[in-house]
């Protein structure tokens, strides 16, 4: 007669399936990312090859198809930056589709509402793969509310400000402390930073002033203030996709109480090239080591800090 299974082997039997079908959606997730992105380029590389190619429109759109996939695209890239580091969409994405000639008045809205949208969504998946756990850690879902809070405050107190201080000043003074920030991570990548809620305050209203100005820079000052606060690079990352999706939806809400219109035309593929990557990204935050991503949040933070003061130079 066999033995009976001790239970740490019948515990580990039953937690056997579950990794099994942890796996199993750990590649659904690659394989839905890679597909996304393989089909969008294989349909540009079509157009690129077909006869009058560039005047292929998407029904209902004025568009191009082409212009319509580039966008995707770049959204799609900037997105899995941005919630694997807490940067970047914003940042980056708005000069790029300035650059493509897209008015500020389309752009504004259309990366408030895809950008609203998946940091609702990265704090979903950042919760579910375990970068955060905002039902038991008190102190995470502390930092957040008052990040959310400041969030707030920052967004009305923006008006009063900017009549106060040039906004070139204050420009100059927010990419001097991004890159400062930078700096400081990477100079203290090896020491552990004690928790300090008292810095979250004035970083948390100075990125929420700079965003309400400005519209960009929020993610470098929040992600990046709260690692030198001694909040985990981890948890830094999931808290600020929470806290700027809710400044994106209220600055959204103002846009459209002003009358403004949202250009589905922009924002749509903007939406799902954004939603696509964020499953992928919340997994690499949680397989990478924290050091890993601690560096790459000081990098990122430096180079646009850099980018920041390059373009009010020019």
């Amino acid at each position: 007669m066999s033995a009976l299974p001790t239970p740490i082997e019948s515990g580990a039997l039953h937690s056997a399936p579950r990794l099994e079908w942890s796996r199993l959606l750990r590649r659904r997730r690659v394989w839905a990312f890679a597909a996304g992105l393989g089909a969008a380029l294989l349909v540009l590389g079509v157009v690129a090859l077909v006869p009058h190619g560039g005047e292929l429109r998407v029904p209902g759109s004025s568009l191009p198809l082409a212009a319509t996939l580039v966008v995707f695209l770049a959204a799609t890239i900037c997105e899995f930056v941005d919630s694997s580091l807490g940067m970047g969409y914003g940042t980056t994405l708005t000069p790029l589709l300035l650059l493509a000639g897209f008015e500020p008045t389309a752009i504004v809205p259309a990366v408030l509402l895809s950008e609203g949208v998946t940091g609702l969504a990265a704090t979903l998946m950042h919760q579910r793969d375990g970068n955060i756990d905002y039902l038991r850690d008190r102190r995470a879902g502390r930092v957040a509310l008052l990040l959310a809070a400041l969030s707030a405050v920052g967004a009305v107190g923006a008006v009063n400000i900017a009549l106060l201080i040039p906004a070139r000043s204050l420009a100059i003074i927010i990419a001097l402390m991004i890159v400062g920030m930078g700096v400081l991570i990477l100079g203290t990548i090896r020491r552990r930073l004690r928790f300090r809620p008292v810095h979250l305050v004035g970083v948390g209203m100075l990125a929420a002033f700079n965003k309400g100005l400005s519209g960009g820079g929020y993610g470098p000052l929040v992600t990046a203030g709260q690692v030198v606060s001694g909040v985990s690079p981890r948890q830094a990352v999931a808290i600020t996709s929470l806290c700027e999706s809710i400044t994106c939806v209220a600055g959204l809400a103002g846009f459209l109480v002003m009358g403004k219109s949202i250009l589905w035309e922009l924002a749509g593929p903007m939406l799902v090239g954004a939603l696509l990557s964020v499953p992928l990204a919340t997994l690499s935050v949680r397989k990478l080591p924290e050091s890993t991503i601690r560096g790459g949040v000081g990098i990122a933070t430096l180079l646009l800090g850099g980018l920041a003061l390059g373009r009010l130079a020019l």
